[in-house]
């Protein structure tokens, strides 16, 4: 798997789509950001104290993970628009279409939290490795809906067996991109995210056509 290839592929999904993604990541991020900010704001308007700020806080990032899901939703959209699907922006809400999904998919997410660090335990290194290994249990989770949570992260380590280092360079590649937008006050990551993600989808594509070369 080349990462050339990777990219391009990424970039031919979003052909004549940009200003979709654009406002699909502008939708996200504002919802993910705004409702834990909105939260701390509400909070500063009461009375200050050591106590009622931690609690504030606290409240903020409990609404912030679990809103977590919303951000699988947004990866599972633009894997949609790699494979030629037709997609909105509504469909970022997906993860919460049911009581059953939603949860499920918040546990998977910590899941792979509690592994990850675990490993990081031992060693910064074992930390990472299983990172990259877990990186593709969200798609298999999307596309595997009679999945367990642990089933999916099982998928994810066999698929990635090989391609940790690729994936790794993948994510690399786009540091450039990412100072640049850091220059532009943050506004290129409106194009650099769904840039980065489709990419992301594309190379679980391809992941999946080399299993299905080889089982030929």
């Amino acid at each position: 798997m080349r990462i050339k290839e990777v990219k391009q592929g990424a970039l031919a999904a979003l052909k004549n789509r940009w200003g979709f993604a654009v406002l699909l990541t502008f939708v996200t991020y504002l919802i993910a950001a705004g409702i834990p900010g909105l939260i701390d704001f509400l909070v500063n308007g009461f009375p200050s104290g050591s106590e009622t700020e931690y609690s504030q806080s606290t409240l903020a990032n409990i609404v912030s993970l679990l809103l977590v899901p919303l951000f699988f939703s947004y990866y599972w959209v633009l894997l949609r628009l790699v494979r030629g699907e037709s997609v909105c922006v509504k469909n970022v809400f997906d993860s919460f279409s049911s009581a059953g999904l939603y949860f499920r998919t918040l546990g998977l997410y910590l899941l792979t939290i509690i592994y990850t660090v675990l490993w990081s335990i031992l060693l910064i290194i074992p930390g990472i490795i299983k990172s990259l290994a877990y990186s593709q249990a969200y798609y298999v989770f999307r596309d595997n809906p009679d999945y367990s949570v642990n089933q999916s992260i099982t998928e994810s380590r066999r698929l990635m067996n090989g391609y940790k280092w690729t994936y790794f360079l993948l994510v690399l590649s786009f540091i450039g991109w990412g100072i640049l937008s850091i220059i532009t006050l943050g506004i290129g990551l409106l194009w650099l995210v769904p840039y980065v993600t489709t990419s992301l989808g594309v190379f679980y594509e391809k992941l999946k056509a080399n299993e299905t070369e080889v089982a030929e």
